[in-house]
């Protein structure tokens, strides 16, 4: 499991739906949809209508990856802090129960407005 005590996903960009979906449509419920997907360096998170995947690429070769799966349902509270003249990222902390705090940062432009809404529309 990803540690995210110790780390966030740093510097996350939107990009294509494609980069991960190989890697985690096999493990999508009926009437799974992807919304969004963000990728690091080699790391992502996906956005999807039932939950949130953090993908944890591991080793050399990038042959070995870690999915977590962070259900909507879970989320008791969310924090964003959006983009500024001189800090040029942007923060999601979410807070799940049984599990504690995850934070992402995505870069300054990335719509994290967007992401509060459809997290709302899921957990409200």
């Amino acid at each position: 499991m990803i540690d995210f005590q110790n780390g966030t996903f740093v510097k996350l960009r939107q990009t294509a739906d494609g980069d991960f979906s190989g890697m985690i449509m096999p493990m999508f419920v009926s009437g799974e949809k992807i919304i969004q997907t963000f990728r690091g360096i080699r790391d992502g998170v996906v956005f999807t209508n039932k939950r949130i995947f953090a993908i944890n690429v591991q080793g050399i070769t990038g042959k070995k990856k870690d999915f977590t799966s962070l259900p909507y349902s879970k989320i008791q509270a969310f924090s964003v802090e959006t983009a500024g003249v001189l800090d040029l990222d942007s923060e999601l902390e979410l807070w799940f129960s049984g599990m504690g705090k995850v934070k992402f940062e995505f870069v300054a432009d990335a719509n994290v407005s967007a992401i509060c809404q459809m997290i709302s529309e899921k957990v409200l």
